[in-house]
C-alpha cells in the first residue's frame, strides 16, 4: 500500500526522532518516585510548622516476570539513572505515536470491510 505524503513525512519525523532518542543511551523501563515521608515521632522535625519531611526517597517501579517489584534508590543512584528513566518513557511515547498513525492507515484502507 502506497502512504500519502503527509503520513510518510510523520513517519519519518517519528523514525528520526525515536533514532535520535534511542541515541542518547541507556533506558530502564518501569516508574521513577520521589517520595518524602513523616516519621509520627514527637518532636521530630517531620512533624514541624512548616513541616520538613524526611527524604527524598527514590523508588523504582517495573514488572518482572508479570509481577511487580519494587527497588529504592540512592541520591546518587538517581543521579546516574534518572535521565535513563526519561529516555524510556519518550521511547514509549513516541512508539505509540508509531502505532497510532500504523492503525490510522490501517482503518482508512477500503480493503477491510467495514
Amino acid at each position: 500500500m502506497r502512504l500519502d505524503a503527509k503520513t510518510r513525512v510523520e513517519a519519518k519525523r517519528l523514525a528520526d526522532e525515536i533514532a535520535a532518542v534511542a541515541h542518547r543511551g541507556l533506558a530502564l523501563p518501569g516508574t521513577l518516585i520521589e517520595r518524602r515521608t513523616r516519621c509520627g515521632r514527637p518532636g521530630c522535625r517531620c512533624g514541624g510548622d512548616p513541616p520538613a519531611p524526611h527524604g527524598p526517597y527514590f523508588s523504582w517501579t517495573r514488572k518482572v516476570g508479570g509481577k511487580t517489584t519494587t527497588r529504592y534508590l540512592g541520591a546518587e543512584q538517581h543521579a546516574d539513572y534518572g535521565a535513563w528513566f526519561e529516555t524510556a518513557k519518550r521511547l514509549r511515547d513516541l512508539v505509540s505515536e508509531l502505532e497510532a498513525l500504523g492503525l490510522k492507515v490501517v482503518e482508512a484502507d477500503p480493503r477491510f470491510e467495514r
